[in-house]
Formats: C-alpha cells, structure tokens, sequence
C-alpha cells in the first residue's frame, strides 16, 4: 500500500488562558511513531493567540470547538501507509524557556484521514511564566542589613497580562517569594501589583551573613496553575 499525506493540524493552548502565539515564541511540536520512535514531522506553531473575547467570554456548549481565528498551529505531514499510533509533544513557550514546560498525547491515524477540523490535534500547557528581573543571581551584598527588592514578571503561559479587574484578575492569584537559607524556608515575602501589567514587587531586609534563595512563585487556586523562578543572593564578607 502506498503511502498517503495526512495532515495533523497542531494546536497548544494555555490552561486559562489564550493559543501560544508569535508573541510568547510558540511552541516546539514533535510527532512521533510510539511503536518504533521514529520522528514523523517537527516544527514550530505559527500564528497569533486568538481572539480574546471569543476564547475567554464567550461561553460555548462541550462539543463546540474553541475560536481558532488568527491562532498559532503546526501542520504535521504524515507519510504513513498504515494505521500509525502517534505522539505529539509540545514545549513552550520557546519566549519563556526558564518557565517552559512539555505535554504530550497519543492517538491513532488512519492514512489519509486528516486531523485538521474542529480543535484539531489540540494540547493544554498548564503553569504560569514566571521571570525574575530584581535581584540579579547571584546578587553580592556589601553590608547589613540590607534591602533586597524581589521583582517579577508574571504571565500566563501564551504571555497575557495579570492586571487587577483584568480577564486575568491578578487579585485571584498568590505571587510570593520564599526566602530560604542552608535550604530552610526562613521567611515569605508578598509581591503586590506594580502598577503595570504582570509586574509585581516586594522586598525582604538580610539581617545576617549568608547564602540565600528566592524562589519566586505564582499560583491561581482556581486552576492549580504554578510556575516559579530562583534567583540567589549573599552577603559572605571576606
């Protein structure tokens, strides 16, 4: 039997939030055969993150397929002269790599017979994209006590904006630091709203000589949605 193009429409969506777009980097998409591990088609999603209104107000009935106008997709072409079981795998959001992270799923294709309407081959990325832009790593501290100011930028994973009010209510997640030494927690320090959208702030007073952690989280009780980043700072004197 000779082999016949199939095409495999791929789509990564974030959890609660919009398609990864050209804006947050896409996503990287692989497809394999899970019988022998042969890598059938790679690429990266291509497009925008969708319609705003349409994806996040406007309700829909369970069979009704998520807006994908002006949204981001991967075509997987197929050569396959059999019933073929693949995997599909995306990573992202290639703009946010320290917070990426990697989902998969698997289904049968028949040759010939596209996946392409509706959602398509569709992917939820869950987490949230956290970077933080104070302190830099590795931050050395000439005296104390000292103020260290612990800013981060904080997204959903296809990069829409955490505001107050906002479709993405920032009053609706916990942004914290925890501050660890010798790998003990030893205190926790709230990031407010910082005026603009996704940035938040907060500060925490070194009153000893050491090495210190932050880790840096973002979490939304209503999904489960986590993401976290880490950055040190010390004051070790000589």
């Amino acid at each position: 039997m000779a082999a016949k193009p199939t095409l495999v429409t791929v789509r990564v969506i974030a959890k609660d939030g919009k398609f990864l777009g050209d804006d947050i980097g896409g996503s990287l998409i692989t497809v394999r055969n899970v019988d022998t591990g042969e890598m059938l088609d790679q690429g990266h999603t291509k497009g925008g993150s969708g319609n705003t209104t349409q994806i996040m107000e406007t309700p829909r009935t369970r069979s009704q397929p998520i807006p994908t106008d002006q949204a981001s997709e991967f075509v997987a072409r197929l050569n396959i002269d059999q019933p073929t079981f693949i995997e599909v795998t995306a990573y992202g959001p290639i703009g946010g790599l320290q917070s990426a992270h990697k989902v998969s799923a698997t289904q049968w294709v028949m040759p010939g017979k596209n996946i392409t309407r509706g959602d398509g081959f569709l992917l939820e990325l869950p987490g949230l994209l956290v970077q933080v832009l104070e302190p830099p790593t590795h931050l050395s501290l000439s005296s104390i006590p000292s103020t260290v100011t612990i800013s981060a930028n904080v997204m959903m994973m296809c990069g829409c904006p955490l505001t107050p009010d906002g479709v993405w209510n920032s009053d609706l997640f916990e942004i914290a630091a925890e501050i660890r030494k010798e790998g003990k927690v030893v205190d926790h320090v709230k990031l407010k709203y910082a005026g603009s959208p996704s940035q938040f702030t907060g500060s925490w007073i070194v009153k000893r000589k050491g090495y210190y952690e932050a880790i840096v989280y973002a979490y939304q009780p209503a999904t489960g949605n986590t993401g976290l980043a880490r950055v040190t700072f010390f004051y070790m004197p000589d």
